[in-house]
């Protein structure tokens, strides 16, 4: 494996006609680049800021083993590397002379990246994201399940919905605007998202969804105000936009969890949800002594 194995482009379009297939051929560990690259080619370099996204491929034996994207926010996302492939990206990409604010991939991947990283640069990783990817098996409603019914949101639920979508931000320690003015630009945008609301029409509960790509749906996010936890309503949301999500034709249903959230991962895991993989994020510090 040689660091000229990998093939950058700024061309979304030319990058998907080489490497479409490659992520397509694992929809469930690929999620989270299919509806990324899908958004860029469908939106325009620029959707997620006016600096060029920078995208590489993998090739060996004529076909693409592995990928990776580096958006405006200058941090990195890989599929799945090993120690070798993560080494020789790593050298790659520092001999071109490029900077990133962190990494984000499969936990042993994101690993080994920034300990290559490291090597090559002196920036040291610290960790500041932990997530579990689950994928959806047998749908199984919660018992007992909570009164009420789902209802898919319309344009007039607007405000009810950046409320509660900055109060997931916050639960979840993500900084981010959201306005009428910075919504488009947010990753909150362009998702399908569903109320759980009691007999009475009141929500309770909301859950979003991406957009069916590569044969997969991502469940994200799910809300539930504080006050209202506890009585089922998350469970009875999840299962509404899992089913529609599989009666649009997806494949593959998936969503991520904090791996340190007990109660999330065992409601998860009751609705028919079954561990894939953990994911890490690294952020580099170019002045810190030692990794974490």
């Amino acid at each position: 494996m040689r660091p000229d194995d990998w093939h950058l482009t700024e061309d979304v379009h030319d990058f998907l006609a080489r490497a479409g297939d490659f992520l397509c051929s694992r929809p469930v560990m690929h999620n989270t680049p299919l509806t990324t690259l899908e958004k860029l080619r469908t939106r325009g370099a620029d959707a997620y800021g006016a600096e060029a996204t920078v995208f590489g491929r993998l090739e060996s034996g004529g076909e693409v083993r592995a990928i990776f994207y580096r958006l405006p926010t200058q941090r990195l996302t890989l599929t799945t590397l090993s120690p070798e492939q993560a080494d020789t990206l790593a050298a790659r990409l520092a001999g071109l002379g490029h900077s990133f604010s962190g990494v984000t991939a499969d936990h042993g991947t994101a690993t080994a990246f920034a300990g290559a990283w490291q090597r090559r640069t002196g920036a040291a990783p610290v960790r500041d994201w932990r997530g579990r990817l689950h994928r959806l098996g047998t749908l199984t409603p919660p018992r007992p399940h909570p009164e009420g019914q789902g209802r898919v949101l319309g344009e007039q639920d607007q405000e009810h919905l950046m409320r509660w979508c900055r109060e997931f931000a916050a639960d979840v320690g993500e900084a981010v605007s959201l306005d009428a003015a910075s919504w488009a630009g947010t990753r909150f945008a362009e998702k399908r998202y569903t109320f759980w609301e009691t007999p009475g029409g009141m929500p309770v509960s909301m859950a979003g969804v991406n957009p069916l790509v590569g044969g997969q749906v991502r469940v994200d996010p799910v809300y539930t105000p504080a006050h209202l936890r506890g009585c089922g309503y998350a469970g009875a949301v999840t299962v509404e936009v899992s089913r529609a999500a599989l009666a649009a034709g997806a494949k593959e249903v998936v969503l991520f969890t904090n791996p340190a959230n007990a109660t999330s991962n065992a409601l998860y895991q009751r609705l028919g949800y079954v561990p894939v993989a953990d994911f890490t994020g690294y952020t580099f510090s170019y002045d810190a002594p030692e990794a974490d």
